[in-house]
């Protein structure tokens, strides 16, 4: 499915997920990353570099190859330098999964070895896709967000608030008036909020995509769901896209 609205681009992008909290939805935000930029006439490239869990490489209808960063708990410098060797080098829009295990080495080697500004010097924009989820793992998932935000130079951070676990307030206080988001709001490129709904209608139909590692063309358009819950789906998909499509990503 292609929505043409102007954001697709044949330039090189590059959207990688990294959090240090695992199970928190970095495979899910992926995907529908995924599908949302695909939707919208990007060439998308998908990596799955979860050297625990690769879950992104399970959907079918993503063409998804995978990769392993870590080599003895550190990052494989070969592999890593073959990754920034397909950024430069190939064009379509890159769309990464890393682990919470690859979150901490990964990063600094980021760093360290200035990565994200020598892909900007080359004119590639990269950003970063970080989960802050409800429930017992939002400050673990605030701390990962922090350290990102705390060591980026530009303003490449894309939060995306997952209520599967329960709301995203802390004190009663939405993550736009947290402290640690005021402090780096000037790192947040844009947001997207993965409202709970419903759980014995929309919750199941949505998890029941998720378990099969469906897409939702493909749930949409398969005969493994009903009708009502095929449109339950298309109210989710529109809702997630329409606010990807408020995030400048050209």
């Amino acid at each position: 499915m292609t929505r043409p609205n102007g954001n697709g681009s044949s330039a090189t992008s590059i959207h990688i997920s990294l959090q240090g909290k695992g199970g928190v939805g970095k495979s899910l935000i992926s995907a529908i990353l995924a599908q949302y930029l695909l939707s919208t006439g990007h060439d998308v490239v998908g990596i799955d570099a979860d050297p625990v869990n690769q879950t992104l490489s399970e959907y079918r209808g993503l063409a998804v190859s995978r990769l392993n960063l870590l080599k003895d708990g550190s990052v494989d410098q070969r592999e890593f330098d073959l990754l920034m060797e397909r950024f430069l080098t190939e064009s379509g829009t890159f769309v990464v999964d890393t682990g919470a295990s690859t979150f901490i080495p990964l990063w600094h080697y980021i760093l360290e070895n200035q990565a994200l500004d020598y892909l900007r010097e080359k004119g590639k924009r990269v950003f970063i896709h970080s989960v802050i989820t409800g429930g017992q793992s939002l400050n673990d998932t605030l701390s990962g967000f922090e350290q990102l935000a705390e060591t980026t130079r530009e303003k490449n951070l894309v939060v995306w608030l997952n209520e599967y676990f329960g709301a995203v307030l802390q004190d009663g206080s939405p993550f736009r008036e947290m402290a640690v988001c005021k402090k780096h709001a000037g790192k947040v490129h844009g947001s997207v909020a993965i409202v709970r709904r419903t759980a014995d209608t929309f919750g199941r139909d949505v998890e029941e995509m998720i378990c099969q590692k469906m897409t939702f063309d493909e749930a949409l358009n398969g005969k493994g769901f009903t009708i009502m819950a095929k449109q339950r789906l298309r109210v989710v998909q529109r809702e997630l896209f329409e606010q990807l499509d408020a995030i400048p990503f050209v």
